[in-house]
């Protein structure tokens, strides 16, 4: 009220003006000042086609707002502005056209204005000789309603705005910004759309309406172009998923995780929670992309394997979904982000429809740039329906949570076993399966009767039996079966140290020593989910074991974090399980020492007299095999028919062992060839020797059969190859098994 002011000084002409004192955009009461004339008795102003006034101010400026209609009640009905007059510091008339003068024969609205000063100070604006008039040089009126297109639902209400009139005032454009109920509107098809006198568009009927309207008979530019369609009358149907294979974000038959937003700040959608047949749904109007947001606590979907959603839209040409994982720091754009956009139609897979609930079930592996699902932080949906229904939004895992079978019965000879967990062996004492330093949970479960440990939340598990430490310098491997539901594919690692407290058999005596293994689905053994894998490692691959005769924890860790552990047990090798692999060479390739699928020269003698080893037949699963024991070094002699591999190329067998491959051990292969002469020491011998570790290439292994396919041109100390007499093998490991030992080309 203190801006307002009567003028007695500064008129245009008579004795007073209207003085507005305009205040600083800082001043305490507020930046604004404006006013409302209305009359308390309506007046009839069908006769005259403009308000005007004269005005001038303190200095140059821009007028907000002038116009007639607004009678201060909140409801006015036909208000009329124009905005950003200009101002000087000269008196100078001003005219604002009515829109339709034949509407206003009851206004009370006769005046207003509304000014914000554009300095950092304010100004004084006067008004003088404010009245209604029919002025001859207002013409040409062009009214508009703006295009617009609009997309939306049976039973809602649109509003028409930004309706104006645009007339020639003295030769120069004026706009003036007019109410809605100045025309009249009409719809191309009112089953569709219905517009009231107010310009409220109700929705009747699915379908499209183009919305125009008149001033007077004069034909507004612009229009209103709708398409209604019908909202889901029915609840999508309820997921039956098991709640334990489940991480939900949205669903009434779940417990949800925590999500930040339904509608990032940076997305362009608006989002309403929605009841549709008592059922919660998520609504989403004016979507052109829409940012779901859970980066405060990212979800590990390690273990899932599919995204489901259930998705109502009214077009199916393009429905997008993008997945984004921040990566290992967990926050966004720190160099590990991934992610992965998928795109549905009615011709994908999974395809959509319009106008139905689609129930999708979509693989995590479709979102193949997504290279990690261990910490998602977004769910992006955009696409081609302005308006689209969610419900059921969450990740789930189709494979089993546990195993259907029990992992192998391990088939070591009991007194080659030392057990600390099997159905099968006498297990020795384990002080704790689940250490209390450790971050897991472990439960004692059964499958099909057999017991087996279950860790969950594994981080790391500490696995003791440090009352009674285990002397494991006679066994020769560990063993231990897992199943996981989880993930396995990289990163994923799942880790196993074995710990050795030393002679003195207490931690930190100075004399520990520890190796960790760790094994992914690149390794081999190879990480699997939902099957059983046998990690049977050698003593060998723990290389920084120093010692093994007082072995007292056995640690495992990584991600996956829920396990199936059983069969436990460290053992000693004793024979292959399985013969070497049948040998593919052609017959007539091929000069056979010994193999069941050759026909195989004359030997003398497997093991010579002059050497030192044992030597006897044994067969493995019916298959004919030489197992050398105690071997230093053992001559296998053809003397009496040397054989002549002149237009031979390689020498080939295979190699099984129990006993420690690891360095220093070698197994060394010798040819002799007699000469001319066919006699050993007859002065045209020749003889070479090679060495094989576990470098070479094939490498020797423990507990594995090992094929040899050596090139002849390996042995260069053999000058002739057309008087072979003796093979000559020696080294340690001191058992060994050999078979399909031949010459071929």
């Amino acid at each position: 009220m203190d801006a307002l002011d009567i003028e007695y000084e500064e008129v245009y002409r008579g004795t007073a003006a209207l003085k507005f004192t305009i205040p600083a955009p800082t001043d305490p009461s507020g930046g604004y000042a404006g006013g409302v004339f209305y009359a308390g008795m309506p007046r009839d102003l069908r006769g005259f086609n403009a308000l005007t006034f004269w005005a001038r101010a303190s200095t140059a400026a821009t007028l907000n707002t002038v116009g007639i209609g607004n009678d201060n009640t909140g409801t006015s009905l036909y208000p009329a502005t124009m905005e950003g007059l200009p101002l000087s510091t000269r008196w100078t008339k001003y005219a604002v056209p009515i829109p339709l003068p034949s509407k206003l024969h009851r206004e009370p609205g006769l005046f207003l204005m509304a000014e914000g000063s554009e300095y950092s100070v304010g100004y004084e604006l006067y008004f003088d000789d404010v009245q209604f008039e029919q002025l001859g040089t207002i013409i040409n009126p062009r009214p508009a309603i703006p295009s617009q297109t609009v997309y939306t639902e049976v039973g809602g209400t649109l509003a028409v705005g930004g309706t104006r009139v645009t007339f020639d005032v003295d030769g120069r454009d004026h706009t003036v910004l007019a109410s809605p109920r100045y025309f009249d509107f009409g719809s191309s098809d009112p089953a569709v759309a219905l517009v009231g006198p107010t310009g409220d568009i109700s929705l009747v009927g699915t379908g499209k309406a183009v919305i125009t309207a008149k001033l007077g008979e004069k034909a507004a530019s612009g229009g209103v172009n709708v398409t209604v369609v019908a909202p889901p009358a029915e609840a999508p149907p309820d997921p039956i998923v098991p709640a334990e294979d489940v991480i939900s974000l949205f669903s009434g038959v779940y417990d949800d995780v925590h999500v930040d937003t339904w509608s990032a700040e940076w997305d362009q959608a608006d989002v309403h929670d929605v009841e549709i047949a008592g059922n919660a749904a998520k609504r989403y109007s004016n979507l052109v992309f829409a940012g779901i947001e859970f980066t405060s606590q990212p979800v590990d979907a390690g273990s899932m394997t599919d995204l489901h959603l259930d998705l109502w839209t009214n077009d199916a040409s393009a429905f997008r979904i993008k997945l984004v994982d921040f990566g290992a720091n967990g926050v966004f754009g720190g160099g590990d982000d991934t992610e992965h956009e998928i795109t549905l139609s009615g011709t994908s897979t999974p395809s959509i429809q319009t106008g139905v609930w689609n129930v999708l079930d979509i693989p995590l592996d479709n979102f193949a740039g997504l290279a990690g699902k261990g910490n998602l932080a977004q769910l992006i949906i955009s696409g081609a329906s302005p308006i689209v229904y969610l419900d059921n939004i969450f990740f789930l895992t189709t494979g089993p949570r546990e195993p259907e079978e029990p992992a192998p019965a391990p088939t070591h000879p009991a007194h080659r076993v030392t057990s600390l967990f099997s159905d099968v062996y006498e297990d020795v004492h384990v002080d704790t399966w689940s250490a209390p330093w450790d971050q897991a949970d472990v439960a004692d479960v059964a499958i099909r009767g057999d017991a087996m440990k279950k860790y969950t939340g594994l981080v790391f598990a500490g696995i003791e039996f440090t009352s009674q430490t285990i002397d494991a310098s006679g066994r020769s491997h560990f063993h231990m079966d897992i199943w996981t539901p989880d993930d396995t594919d990289a990163p994923a690692a799942f880790r196993v140290k074995l710990v050795d407290f030393g002679a003195d058999g207490g931690f930190g005596g100075g004399d520990d020593s520890e190796h960790e293994l760790a094994f992914t689905a690149d390794t081999d053994p190879a990480l699997a989910t939902a099957e059983w894998v046998a990690l049977d490692i050698p003593f060998s691959a723990f290389e920084n074991l120093a010692a093994r005769d007082h072995l007292a924890q056995v640690i495992i860790s990584g991600d996956p974090n829920t396990v199936f552990v059983d069969n436990v047990h460290l053992y000693t090798v004793g024979e292959p399980s399985e013969p070497a692999p049948e040998p593919e060479h052609d017959a007539e390739d091929v000069i056979s020492l010994f193999s069941d699928a050759y026909d195989d020269v004359t030997v003398d003698t497997w093991s010579a007299p002059w050497d030192q080893a044992d030597v006897e037949d044994v067969e493995i699963k019916g298959d004919a095999v030489k197992k050398y024991t105690n071997l230093v070094f053992a001559g296998i002699e053809f003397t009496s028919e040397p054989i002549d591999a002149t237009d031979m190329t390689h020498f080939r067998f295979d190699f099984w062992t129990p006993d420690p491959t690891a360095d220093p051990a070698a197994f060394r292969v010798k040819l002799v060839d007699f000469g001319a002469d066919g006699s050993f020491g007859g002065g045209d011998d020749s003889e070479h020797e090679i060495t094989l570790t576990a470098n070479s290439d094939p490498g020797l292994e423990t507990g594995k059969w090992v094929g040899f396919d050596i090139p002849l041109s390996e042995f260069p100390g053999l000058k002739e190859k057309e008087h072979l007499a003796q093979l000559i093998i020696s080294g340690d490991p001191n058992t060994v098994f050999l078979d399909n030992i031949y010459l071929r080309r």
